[in-house]
């Protein structure tokens, strides 16, 4: 005896629902991810191999522009009233220095924030900055018994490809 096979009937999904919930899935992560703020002075690194990752806060940027213009960032966490709810927020704070005024203002902002005294200093500084510069930047650094810091350089790319 012969069966007859039954024809089978052709199944249609929607993708419509998918697509919908994929594109809101995009637009929440967009709107909620935080960016690297923008910077106050732009510098252009320097080159090198090696990579360290640093930590997110507690950290005292010092950028020095090739004009040798020096400036001291720092972040501190502020208590703010939002839809009735006390919420910490993170603000930047920008002081200007010179080599010679870097140790005094350091010194200041290790005095007056409560912790300060235990974060790491990050040297971000031109690739044209001059060595006399970096020299007094170092040496001020030393008078006020910070031995240890790190500059912040660009990641440097292999010939021929990628690292």
């Amino acid at each position: 005896m012969l069966k007859r096979m039954k024809r089978r009937i052709g199944v249609k999904i929607d993708m419509t629902p998918m697509v919908d919930i994929a594109f809101l899935l995009l637009i929440f992560y967009m709107t909620t991810t935080s960016f690297k703020p923008p910077e106050k002075l732009h510098v252009a690194l320097p080159m090198s191999h090696s990579e360290i990752k640093l930590p997110e806060s507690d950290m005292i940027y010092v950028t020095v522009t090739k004009e040798d213009s020096i400036l001291v960032e720092y972040i501190t966490k502020q208590k703010v009233q939002r839809e009735g709810k006390e919420v910490t927020e993170p603000v930047r704070h920008y002081e200007e220095a010179t080599p010679a005024t870097l140790p005094e203002t350091i010194t200041r902002i290790r005095g007056s924030v409560p912790g300060a005294f235990t974060w790491f200093v990050v040297i971000k500084a031109d690739k044209d900055v001059s060595y006399g510069t970096m020299g007094s930047i170092m040496d001020a650094l030393q008078a006020i018994k910070i031995s240890k810091f790190s500059l912040v350089t660009e990641m440097e790319m292999e010939k021929g490809g990628a690292t």
